[in-house]
């Protein structure tokens, strides 16, 4: 059987959400979204590949460095949303530079940055 086969992309325009965690540690690296094509692709190579609007088929990590190595992959109820437990290498997950998309937290009704900084974007990127 095939696995994609419990998936519903029908919900969301042919995509599903797909959430990658950082396996050692249970940390939120990042949401993202992934078509059939892209999980495919991740379950043939072993590390998350996703799907964006404004650049297609994503590798993660394939311009920087950052790679995200899939350790397991975890389906919601629904099956509209895959969860993908990572071994984030290279240390950012964030095209920030940041080790995770998430680190912005609501202090005294502002937002504070308090994520790590773990690459300059401007020297991986050339921006």
């Amino acid at each position: 059987m095939d696995p994609l086969a419990s998936l519903d992309f029908t919900k969301s325009g042919g995509l599903v959400t797909a959430i990658a965690v950082d396996d050692a540690t249970g940390e939120v690296l990042m949401v993202a979204a992934m078509n059939e094509q892209t999980l495919r692709m991740t379950l043939e190579k072993g590390e998350a590949v996703y799907w964006s609007r404004s650049r297609g088929v994503w590798h993660k990590g394939e311009q920087s460095g950052h790679t995200q190595r899939v350790k397991s992959l975890w389906l919601d109820c629904d099956g509209d949303v895959v969860l993908l437990r990572v071994e984030q290498r290279g240390g950012g997950a964030c095209h920030t530079g940041k080790r995770s998309c998430f680190f912005r937290k609501l202090e005294d009704g502002r937002w504070v940055d308090v994520g790590e900084q773990v690459f300059d974007p401007a020297q991986v990127y050339g921006r």
